[in-house]
């Protein structure tokens, strides 16, 4: 069972990726501008952060075996109506967008779906394997640009619409949920009311948004600030890009491990940090090789580990009934941390040719995010393990 959320959490993020990758090819094509080729790649991760309160509190009542291929089969809408007829104007792009959104809810699916199979020593590790799946959007960037410049804008989006059809139909063949699971009661409103006022969900949405948002931001704006910092071709951006993703997606069960071993508190407060020192260091624009590329895959490093560690917390401290609701708040928590940055990035650029004072913008973020963490989210913890 975790096996296959992983894959359907890595389909989709697949899906919910494929614009990040051809935003420069868009803005050579219809002359968009930094702002317009930020909010391109952007809609995608605002709708689908949003998209998962809904979709975790329906997890919650329905279960994964039923959430899973519904969501896969929605999200081969909006990839062929893009692939197809919706890559020729900036309008039509965005609407394509906002319905890709959709795949980025598969999160608030696959998270109370796991957690209900394993108990609570082994949650951190087993959903720290179920975050390798965002490893979906490393497939996108490695994957998307070149099918585009071999066979055609449509190739990559037909693909991907195949994939998310096979595993619909396998998810709906294969998947169960876990017996015993646990069965909320009352409206969807009053349920996610209830839990939104929840400490747990305030304070982990607070350290994912960092955490997840930063690695969000990072895998959907990279490319551009590739390219635009250091000139390089818009491949070779995507492949540093790719390794980027990577390295935060093997980084993430080894945070969800270290947090059932070390406590996420620890686990976040040292992740922030490290952070936080090498945003600071990437805003001197250093050379690429080797500085810059040390200080954004330590990064990567960090920001995976303090994402899995942010559901390790969530694991220890959410009520067995509300864990897809909570999942649905701190994901869409994540991706909306995401969903700013880029445009902070971009209208900094355009007002400074410099990246230097969003990246110090996100070193102080990870500063209060670690002074969070290591005040007030450890005497919550303290105080629910009591």
């Amino acid at each position: 069972m975790l096996a296959l959320a992983t894959l359907g959490f890595a389909v989709n993020f697949w899906a919910w990726a494929l614009l990040s990758p051809l935003g420069p090819r868009f803005k050579d094509i219809l002359d968009l501008t930094a702002f317009e080729q930020s909010l391109l790649v952007a809609v995608p991760v605002v709708v689908g952060s949003l998209g998962r309160i809904p979709v975790g509190a329906l997890t919650d009542r329905y279960g994964g075996r039923v959430m899973f291929p519904v969501v896969s089969l929605v999200t081969v809408v909006p990839v062929l109506f893009i692939g197809l007829v919706g890559h020729s104007s900036l309008a039509a792009l965005l609407i394509g967008g906002f319905f890709l959104g959709i795949g980025g809810t598969a999160f608030a699916i696959g998270v109370p779906f796991v957690n209900a199979w394993f108990p609570p020593a082994h949650r951190g590790l087993a959903t720290g394997i179920f975050g390798v799946g965002m490893g979906g959007t490393a497939i996108s960037a490695l994957t998307t640009v070149n099918l585009v410049n071999d066979h055609g804008t449509a190739t990559p989006f037909v693909l991907t619409a195949v994939v998310l059809a096979v595993y619909a139909l396998l998810a709906a063949l294969l998947l169960r949920d876990a017996p015993g699971r646990t069965m909320p009661s009352g409206s969807l409103g009053r349920r996610l009311a209830t839990t939104a006022r929840l400490p747990i969900t305030v304070q982990a949405s607070a350290l994912y948004a960092v955490a997840f948002g930063g690695f969000v931001a990072f895998s959907v704006y990279l490319p551009v600030y590739l390219q635009t910092a250091y000139g390089l071709e818009p491949a070779d951006a995507a492949n540093r890009m790719a390794g980027f993703v990577l390295l935060a997606v093997l980084m993430r069960p080894t945070g969800g491990w270290l947090s059932d071993r070390l406590g996420p508190v620890r686990v976040l407060t040292l992740s922030l940090g490290v952070v936080s020192v090498t945003a600071l260091m990437q805003s001197f624009t250093p050379p690429l090789a080797p500085l810059g590329t040390i200080a954004f895959l330590t990064m990567a490093a960090a920001l995976g580990a303090g994402s899995g560690a942010t559901f390790g917390l969530v694991a220890l401290a959410a009520p067995a009934d509300k864990v897809g609701s909570v999942t649905g708040i701190v994901g869409a928590a994540g991706g909306l941390g995401g969903f700013i940055p880029p445009l902070i990035m971009g209208a900094v650029y355009g007002l400074t040719d410099s990246y230097a004072i969003g990246l110090v913008l996100l070193a102080l973020t990870a500063v209060a995010a670690a002074a969070l963490a290591v005040t007030t989210v450890r005497q919550g913890l303290a105080d629910r393990t009591a």
